[in-house]
């Protein structure tokens, strides 16, 4: 059999989305672990069994009518009309790899928005419930707000927008959407007192949480480059080394700036800089220079901190940082290429037109997808309700949720011969909460 150029380059280019698939789905493990790791052991387990949904359920809604209305054709530029169950034509996007190649690709895509949050809802949400809102945003949230964008007929695609990898598609999307789940949700039992004062609640396994973040910057390699779509693009190089760059300029200057407000550099700070560096280069990492993109994640680095301190002070309780590190970086990370793009980006051409475009686009897909998701949490919270009785919450999600705890060499001793929680475990787990909250 004689094989073409055309025929060959085909093969590279799939293999190369296919492995970039494959290391995005990996992100899903670092999430898990990086989730599991900042929370308190008594519910490591239920945020691992969320992540597990968004990889199952989150991928089926994606299958059965997310990619369909993400990719399908339309021409009034809002969502695609047609493509359910990978049915129908999809000829518009002109690929150079099989459709399902590029579905894949897509949809580990699709469940990162669920998992992102996953982590914000985070100790006192119901599992039932987060599964509806899983299947959700992969079939219709993320969805809708990827046709605009990343869609030939999406009405911001049509406008010029630039978003190379997701900052706004799917970090913005992911980051509000948090926001709007944690404002319906509440905040946890014990985190926050009557005079506004904040009580910390410590994250039980930090090298887990760094771990997770080492596997999610691992994993990027294969988000960023990876949206080159082809293995044979020689501008992969360039997109690898100011993925990195960002990453590594995010979690120094979160290291040292916390290390100047606070006497001692922030642990979980520099996880989340280095996260908050990969967010915001994801929209430009094609189109900028190392030198900007270590300007990016600089900036970047600062805000996740900035972040994480106004979520707290407003209340809105997110135990990972995922509004600071994916709402906000995300939301930055696309306004940059307005202002430091090669391709149109004010620095170089002086123009404000890439910006204002941005500035619109990553508007429009926030406001979506904090309005809808606000008003999926607040039906869910009128009929079937969202979060777990107090009860529950004290003796932690994984015994109440699941009938397991996490770490049964530690907790077996407390749980009955029906595996429930015994009275044992509920005095320990107030003695924790009063220990958390300055009581004892």
């Amino acid at each position: 059999m004689e094989i073409s150029v055309s025929s060959l380059a085909q093969g590279i280019d799939t293999i190369w989305v296919l492995l970039c698939a494959a290391l995005v789905f990996f992100m899903e493990g670092g999430f898990a672990a990086l989730e599991a790791g900042f929370i308190r052991s008594k519910n490591s387990l239920n945020i691992i069994m969320k992540v597990f949904a968004d990889c199952t359920i989150g991928m089926l809604g994606y299958w059965m009518i997310g990619f369909g209305i993400m990719y399908g054709l339309d021409k009034a530029g809002l969502f695609g009309a047609n493509g359910a169950f990978l049915a129908g034509s999809f000829g518009h996007l002109n690929l150079g790899i099989p459709l399902y190649a590029y579905w894949i690709f897509q949809a580990a895509f699709a469940i990162a928005v669920a998992t992102i949050v996953s982590g914000a809802v985070a100790e006192r949400m119901k599992f039932g419930p987060y599964l509806i809102f899983s299947l959700f945003v992969t079939a219709l949230i993320y969805p809708i707000a990827g046709h605009w964008v990343w869609n030939p007929d999406g009405w911001l695609a049509k406008l010029g927008m630039m978003d190379f990898a997701g900052s706004a598609a799917v970090h913005a999307v992911g980051g509000w959407a948090s926001l709007a789940a944690v404002l319906v949700l509440g905040p946890r039992r014990g985190k926050y007192n009557k005079d506004g004062s904040m009580n910390v609640l410590p994250a039980h396994n930090l090298p887990l949480a760094a771990l997770g973040a080492f596997m999610l910057w691992f994993g990027w390699f294969g988000f960023n480059p990876g949206s080159s779509l082809s293995g044979l693009d020689m501008n992969i190089a360039r997109i690898a080394v100011t993925t990195n760059l960002a990453a590594a300029a995010g979690g120094t200057v979160s290291c040292l700036y916390t290390f100047w407000k606070y006497g001692k550099p922030d642990a979980s700070m520099i996880i989340n800089g280095s996260l908050a560096g990969l967010v915001a280069v994801t929209a430009s990492c094609a189109f900028v220079s190392p030198a900007s993109a270590v300007v990016i994640g600089a900036i970047a680095g600062v805000l996740v901190v900035l972040a994480v301190q106004f979520f707290d002070w407003i209340r809105a309780d997110d135990p990972v940082g995922a509004i600071a590190v994916h709402g906000v970086c995300g939301t930055f990370g696309a306004l940059a290429v307005g202002i430091f793009s090669e391709k149109g980006g004010l620095i170089y051409t002086g123009s404000l037109k890439l910006l204002g475009v941005q500035a619109l686009g990553v508007a429009a897909v926030s406001v979506w997808a904090f309005l809808v998701t606000m008003a999926v949490f607040y039906i869910l919270k009128v009929t079937v309700g969202i979060r777990v009785s107090q009860e529950d919450e004290m003796d932690g999600m994984d015994i109440c949720e699941h009938g397991i705890a996490a770490y049964t060499g530690i907790e077996a001793s407390h749980v009955n011969a029906f595996g429930q929680p015994s009275v044992g475990l509920a005095k320990m787990t107030i003695q924790e909460e009063n220990v958390h909250t300055g009581k004892l």
